[in-house]
């Protein structure tokens, strides 16, 4: 017995150094399997924590290295601690119907214990490496696991026959507001976890980070995948009845029969610009890959890169659109519109605003804007024209800068402009977060005696929250809900708009409708008390020249 107990330990030493590099999990079982028996062990496991802070939670690992029949008692304990930070718990179960431990044995269990710990404290250091190198703080597997995953898969399988796709989940912000951080880690957790189970395929959906996640999965189940993209009702709270409807956009590339995986920009260079235009778009969630999304991110691309030295150069114009006064044809006012002069030509706004207004870029050309307004207001007033109040537009991406104002007060008081000459176009928003600092930059605009208006009323999810809660002095009407010639009074677009203009008027707030283009609609919002117009009916932005024809020169 004991010669067979001096060559089983022989055995497991060098099982152990053997296994040094390759903490081959197996091969050390099957090396424990006589000792075990020698010792009358029915049974032998080890639970691993990665910190000794999760013993008694279910954050660990279970490994049954033996088991031969039935146990009984209870079981000979062994707790050990990793350099790391981890513990290590080994249980040895006492075979039943057999010889009872003497204390031999249990020295002989515990020399084991000490030689296996030598092996599992570096298999715990391996496994927590890989835990938080390819998982992150709310255990969703990363990118990095993403990347490594899909070029085994290349590597052994091949791609054909799927799709990855990049997603993010629509103003998970606002349903993290309104239930709760830890309602809402629960209903992303879930609104995964489906994902997993319908996309088809053994690698997970991995977390970019917040809201942001990518996939692969068969393209047979893209229907499905789909249907879940476009909206899932997910549960959550008390015995889960509590539901919330979750909606993503998405970037999806179908991977074709002739697609040859070299590297991870192969599959990222496709998914991220589509999954970017769903994110930004108005109009589509989803967005699939084709060539012409490599010749949209070209020319993103160049406008990136354009940028800085056109705005060193001063490329950028302003135009100004005449705001008419219905009922006399007089001008009232006029709203500032960019346009880039590049290489003699005219780059209109759709090409380079929705790229600027993808990063900061859009908030340093919004403050060019305003400080050659006010340029031009400033020599106005010097050769002594009539000016008239001139509307500026801000994006949403200054909402965020506690100090806008100031940025804003700087530049009109650097130029000596008198308050009454500035207006300020906000469009609406659609979190609460977004909504208060909306209401915070329009206060203080108030206070400092600056005119607010909020663009495009009634293109988006308007609510009267907008106008009840915000003290705006202007609603500019978007051209949706203004009547053109084919409506009759009854129509749903003639009712909204003359409720619109009813209710403004009713507040004190001035009324001016936009895209106005036809005669009779200018009959329309004489009709209904809408006095001020802007639209091509009247004039089109004019360059700075031509608009200054239309000021009126005072006698000095």
């Amino acid at each position: 017995m004991i010669d067979d107990i001096v060559v089983a330990f022989k055995h497991f030493i060098r099982v152990l150094s053997e296994a040094e590099n390759t903490l081959d999990t197996d091969t050390v079982r099957n090396a424990t399997e006589d000792i075990c028996r020698l010792s009358n062990v029915g049974k032998f496991t080890v639970v691993i924590y990665e910190n000794v802070a999760h013993e008694n939670t279910d954050k660990n690992t279970t490994i049954e290295v033996y088991k031969d029949g039935g146990s009984d008692g209870e079981p000979l304990v062994v707790k050990k601690v990793t350099g790391g930070g981890g513990m290590l718990v080994y249980s040895y179960y006492h075979k039943a119907d057999t010889e009872a431990w003497t204390e031999r044995i249990r020295n002989r269990l515990d020399f084991m214990t000490s030689l296996m710990f030598t092996f599992s404290s570096r298999y715990v250091l391996d496994q927590a490496v890989r835990r938080y190198a390819y998982r992150d703080d709310m255990d969703y597997y990363n990118l990095r696991y993403f990347i490594k995953e899909i070029g085994t898969i290349a590597l052994k399988e091949g791609l054909k026959g799927k799709a990855v796709a990049q997603f993010n989940l629509k103003h998970f912000r606002a349903v993290n507001l309104q239930i709760g951080r830890t309602n809402s880690d629960i209903v992303m957790h879930r609104y995964v976890d489906t994902m997993n189970k319908i996309k088809g395929g053994t690698l997970p959906v991995c977390r970019l980070g917040g809201d942001n996640f990518i996939m692969m999965f068969d393209a047979v189940n893209i229907d499905k995948v789909l249907d879940h993209l476009r909206g899932a009702v997910i549960t959550f709270g008390d015995d889960f009845s509590e539901r919330v409807m979750i909606s993503a956009t998405a970037g999806i590339y179908v991977i074709g029969d002739d697609f040859v995986y070299t590297d991870k920009s192969d599959i990222m260079d496709k998914i991220m610009p589509a999954a970017n235009i769903a994110k930004s778009s108005d109009k589509e969630d989803i967005v699939f890959y084709d060539t012409s999304l490599d010749r949209r991110k070209n020319h993103t691309s160049m406008i990136q890169h354009q940028f800085p030295p056109a705005l060193s150069n001063e490329e950028f114009l302003v135009y100004y659109q005449p705001k008419i006064d219905v009922n006399d044809n007089t001008m009232v006012g006029a709203e500032a519109l960019c346009r880039w002069y590049h290489d003699g030509k005219l780059i209109p706004p759709m090409e380079f605003i929705p790229i600027l207004e993808q990063g900061t870029d859009i908030c340093k050309l919004d403050f060019y804007m305003i400080d050659h307004v006010c340029r031009d207001i400033r020599r106005w007033l010097d050769e002594g024209r009539e000016v008239v109040r001139i509307s500026v537009n801000l994006s949403r991406k200054h909402m965020l800068d506690v100090d806008l104002l100031n940025h804003l007060m700087e530049i009109i008081d650097r130029h000596n402009i008198p308050y009454k000459y500035i207006e300020v176009e906000l469009t609406e928003t659609t979190t609460d977060i977004e909504f208060k600092d909306l209401k915070r930059v329009v206060s203080g605009l108030q206070e400092n005696g600056i005119a607010a208006s909020v663009d495009d009323f009634g293109m988006g999810y308007s609510s009267l929250n907008l106008i009840k809660e915000i003290p705006w002095n202007v609603i500019k009407i978007d051209k949706s809900i203004v009547p053109v010639d084919e409506d009759d009074e009854c129509s749903a677009r003639s009712v909204m708009f003359k409720h619109v203009v009813a209710m403004a008027r009713e507040m004190g707030l001035e009324c001016i409708a936009e895209g106005v283009e036809t005669e009779a609609q200018v009959e329309t919002l004489r009709r209904n008390g809408c006095d001020v117009a802007q639209g091509y009916y009247f004039d089109r932005p004019l360059p700075c020249s031509e608009f200054e024809k239309k000021l009126k020169k005072q006698d000095i």
